[in-house]
């Protein structure tokens, strides 16, 4: 998975900056228009106006840019005070996508700068925000399955079968099972393992959890905040979700074919964000809300348009888009968790 989205000459993170959009494989909030960046920055400044002083706005997986540059464009016209406070600072550790987003956001100068990792930012943490949009949902996972005749979990691999990348059971893998699900907060007794139907799957991604945790960590004041697909640990484990949450996504549809076309099909699985939360606590965060994105817009919307600034036809139509649930508004959540003192 992570080959397949990352690898430098043949991954599609790095071969399709067009992928976004209706024109491309999938839409995103902010391939929607410009209200989700708004949106955005309206809440990150009424965040950042708690304390004063230099601020950072820290955005990983900015893809091409356009969310920054959403981002920056409304909180210069709306909030001039806190843009001049502002450092914002791309993670990129991709140099295709980091010409995109420096291509994206030319016009906004010293601002903006760029770091390989979180780890960059460590000599002087962050004092403001920390944010992700559809980041953790392209983390590379391990495919679990259930054994019910041994009663244990095995990985699934992939192999070659001729000319066909397959599903393998790696029987002799070293990768710890039991202990990754425990750590990601799923909890699996007795009882539900006597009735779990055989091949059952789930998904884990350390990887994913240990970014978290370093965000947090990197977090001196301010708020850690996602916004991506996914549910609670027990809510994936559902009849319905045997098969796990893994999918492509290519044209517009949503594919189960997982092994075909590598590096010309997006991959993505549902988040778990208990095992997000559950890093963020134990770092010393604060869980503020975990909501879905239709309550976490709408809340900014209170705010934002009153009596006297009306929502244009074009901003409604954006926001019914972003909240809808036959639209983004479904399985989007939003995590927030802070540290004040």
């Amino acid at each position: 998975m992570e080959l397949a989205l990352y690898c430098p000459k043949t991954g599609y993170y790095e071969r399709f900056r067009e992928s976004v959009g209706r024109r491309g494989d999938f839409v995103t909030s902010v391939s929607v228009g410009d209200l989700f960046g708004r949106f955005l920055a309206a809440q990150f400044a009424s965040w950042c106006e708690e304390f004063s002083g230099p601020v950072r706005w820290v955005e990983a997986g900015a893809h091409d840019g356009q969310l920054a540059c959403d981002l920056l464009g409304a909180v210069r016209d709306r909030h001039p005070g806190i843009f001049e406070r502002i450092s914002y600072i791309l993670v990129e550790p991709s140099e295709t996508r980091r010409a995109w987003q420096q291509s994206t956001l030319k016009a906004y100068g010293n601002p903006v700068r760029w770091v390989n990792s979180l780890a960059d930012l460590q000599a002087d943490g962050v004092t403001g925000v920390i944010f992700s949009n559809e980041l953790i949902d392209a983390f590379p996972i391990h495919r679990l399955g259930w054994d019910s005749v041994r009663r244990r979990w095995f990985e699934w691999g992939v192999g070659l079968d001729g000319e066909q990348f397959v599903w393998q059971r790696m029987l002799d893998s070293a990768f710890r099972c039991e202990e990754a699900l425990e750590r990601a907060g799923f909890v699996l007794p007795s009882e539900l393992c006597a009735v779990l139907p055989d091949g059952y799957i789930l998904e884990v991604s350390p990887e994913a959890g240990d970014w978290w945790r370093d965000a947090a960590k990197m977090l001196r004041r301010g708020r850690l905040c996602t916004i991506d697909y996914g549910m609670l640990a027990e809510q994936f484990l559902t009849p319905e979700r045997r098969d796990g949450t893994l999918r492509s996504y290519r044209r517009q549809s949503v594919g189960n074919d997982l092994l075909a076309t590598p590096g010309e099909q997006d991959l993505t699985a549902h988040v778990n964000f208990t095992q997000l939360i559950r890093e963020g606590e134990n770092a010393g965060l604060k869980t503020e809300a975990f909501v879905s994105q239709p309550e976490f817009l709408s809340s900014i919307a209170r705010r934002v348009w009153t009596d006297f600034n009306p929502p244009s036809g074009p901003e409604i139509r954006q926001f019914q888009a972003l909240t809808h649930p036959e639209h983004l508004g479904r399985a989007f959540r939003v995590l927030v968790q802070s540290r004040l003192a």
